[in-house]
């Protein structure tokens, strides 16, 4: 397991664990979100690498909207060259948005479960990130 997938892994008991005592029933509804933004350029160069393979797998080149369910509504909006972005919606629900300003940056924002809300905006050049989110 790299150190990487150790950080997410981590980051992401830690955020579940303190999350814990704020907890509700299943049926009231909720949800988590996760971002990570690389700390430095090795962790930048595999998580973009991990997003081009996301994106060649599912034949997405610059940037695209995913979505499998119903009542989602996303946005993807590039302003400069070099850019990869992509909103992936799985579930019913959600509302997602992506800007991109600047040159060679890669994000994904990827939604699951229901009802979950997101807007990104990426400034700069060469910037990398990614947020995941679950609903219920």
């Amino acid at each position: 397991m790299t150190k990487m997938t150790r950080t997410l892994i981590a980051s992401a008991v830690a955020m579940m664990i303190a999350a814990a005592p704020l907890a509700t029933p299943a049926s009231a509804g909720g949800s988590l979100s996760f971002t990570f933004a690389p700390k430095d350029a090795k962790q930048a160069q595999a998580l973009q690498t991990g997003l081009l393979i996301y994106g060649a797998v599912n034949q997405i080149k610059n940037g695209g909207i995913k979505q499998k369910g119903k009542n989602n509504s996303a946005g993807l909006a590039q302003n400069g060259a070099g850019n990869f972005g992509v909103v992936h919606q799985k579930g019913n629900g959600h509302n997602g948005t992506l800007q991109q300003n600047g040159n060679g940056n890669a994000y994904g924002l990827f939604q699951f479960g229901k009802k979950t809300n997101a807007d990104v905006v990426q400034n700069g050049n060469g910037k990398v990130g990614t947020t995941v989110q679950w609903g219920w």
